[in-house]
């Protein structure tokens, strides 16, 4: 606690001493203009025109000399001119010192930010690279840092750097497309390059230059056309993920087994499955479907091993593990299905309604 209250002390403190220079800028530019004004308003009260005036006290602040360009022959506008010269003078002089003082400032603050970031990215060993700070890119990056794997964002927009800078992330202003940019990040030293663009083209052009420079990297490549999948791969890309094909089968999953979603630790249950190349779901039996009144191993058979059962939990709060094929499935129950290859296959007998019987001239369902 106390180190951090010293660090918090310390960055008051720089921002401070970075800041007086601003304040001292706007407080002298203030002063001058007023000044400026100030003066010619005498100088107009003497009988000068107002252009004349203006140009009189222009020559005087900035001690160009050219010559008055009116006689000053009264006490009052000698007095008022000395007064010009003496306040106009000694603004114009703290004016230039603080301008030194900012720009210096901000070149030594940039050097040392480029500084420590090429001494951090130095420093970088089997990171991962990361190709765009758009919402993919920033969900990869909390992730990231969750998962405490080192890893450097680039991004060409100065505006998105600086927002992934002031969430902490360590990020390179610079077009990902070229080269010497993805050297600059340690491509030779990096373990995986993630190029999750919104542009395919220069997804294909980051791929193949990151393929050029690491044989070894593994790239994981996002494409928004279909017909940019084949190209991502023949570029050099390990993995291509196409967001909205990724996003049409969670919605298709929300519809098929809407009650997944109730299922507490889902996640850590579904990881330790997908290793086994099985998944996890659960649906609920509807008046309507056709699965209602019927057994577990026959619903099993319609799903011609696309699933099977291992709980139900009835309406009235029995739950009951590892079911028997001879169980019959009721109206309400919650049915957890261990699912083998297609969910598509395993949600459509599910989904299914009743066939209804024609029976004279009425259906019977």
């Amino acid at each position: 606690m106390e180190r951090d209250g010293d660090a918090s002390a310390l960055t008051q403190g720089a921002n401070s001493v970075l800041g007086s220079p601003l304040r001292l800028l706007t407080g002298t530019l203030i002063f001058v203009m007023a000044v400026f004004v100030v003066s010619i308003c005498g100088f107009v009260f003497a009988g000068w025109p107002m252009g004349d005036a203006a140009y009189m006290v222009l020559l005087t602040i900035f001690s160009v000399g050219y010559g008055e360009i009116r006689p000053v022959d009264t006490t009052f506008l000698r007095w008022w001119t000395s007064a010009t010269i003496m306040l106009g003078c000694t603004g114009m002089i703290v004016l230039t010192g603080a301008l030194v003082q900012v720009f210096t400032l901000f070149q030594f603050r940039r050097l040392l930010g480029l500084d420590r970031m090429t001494t951090e990215i130095e420093k970088l060993d089997g990171h991962v690279i990361i190709c765009g700070y758009g919402r993919i890119g920033v969900q990869l990056a909390k992730a990231m840092t969750e998962a405490k794997r080192p890893f450097l964002i680039l991004e060409r927009d100065h505006t998105k750097a600086e927002d992934a800078k002031s969430h902490g992330f360590l990020c390179m202003v610079g077009e990902a497309t070229h080269e010497e940019t993805l050297k600059a990040a340690g491509i030779a030293r990096a373990k995986v390059l993630a190029t999750v663009l919104p542009d395919d083209a220069a997804n294909v052009f980051i791929t193949l230059s990151a393929r050029n420079l690491n044989p070894a990297i593994e790239i994981i490549a996002r494409g928004e056309a279909p017909t940019t999948e084949n190209k991502l791969f023949h570029a050099g890309a390990d993995k291509v993920v196409m967001p909205t094909h990724i996003g049409a089968e969670r919605i298709m999953e929300m519809i098929l087994y809407p009650a997944t979603g109730e299922l507490e630790d889902i996640g850590a249950v579904r990881r330790n499955l997908h290793d086994f190349g099985l998944d996890i779901e659960m649906v609920e039996i509807l008046p309507e479907n056709a699965l209602t009144g019927e057994s577990v191993g026959e619903a099993e058979r319609r799903g011609n091993g696309a699933f099977f059962v291992v709980q139900i939990d009835r309406a009235n709060g029995q739950s009951i593990q590892h079911p028997g094929e001879d169980m019959t499935l009721e109206t309400g129950d919650k049915v957890m299905l261990v699912v083998r290859g297609s969910r598509l296959s395993a949600g459509a007998v599910f989904s299914a309604t009743k066939a209804r019987v024609k029976h004279g001239r009425t259906f019977v369902g």
